[in-house]
């Protein structure tokens, strides 16, 4: 139960975060204008990691970042995810940050707000 605890109390952190710095909910890509939404953002994510709210969102260059909650109830929790646009399937893809976290890899907007965090 402990370690429940403690992700929802960072999913809490990063939504206290987002209120504090005003981050934005909008924003448009090159890319793709009409594919960020928080709709297409959230299509990844299925089953139980199913996204049941969003505190903040970005896409930049072919790239965005979501600030989740996944799950409901007490198994909720909150996450940041880097995801990059697929242009051959016209889809958002998530990524992993270990390997894409560089910040001559993608805008640093995106690298600050999505690679940061939990």
């Amino acid at each position: 139960m402990r370690p429940v605890r403690i992700l929802l109390s960072l999913g809490l952190v990063g939504l206290l975060v987002a209120a504090i710095s005003g981050a934005s909910q909008t924003s448009t890509t090159a890319f793709a204008p009409s594919k960020c939404s928080v709709a297409a953002l959230s299509a990844p994510f299925t089953g139980a990691l199913r996204v049941s709210g969003v505190a903040s969102f970005a896409c930049e260059g072919g790239w965005a970042y979501l600030w989740a909650t996944i799950g409901s109830g007490e198994h909720a929790v909150g996450v940041t995810e880097v995801l990059h646009f697929d242009s051959a399937s016209s889809e958002w893809v998530v990524s992993s940050k270990l390997k894409v976290c560089k910040p001559d890899v993608m805008p640093q907007f995106i690298y600050r707000q999505g690679c940061f965090s939990n």
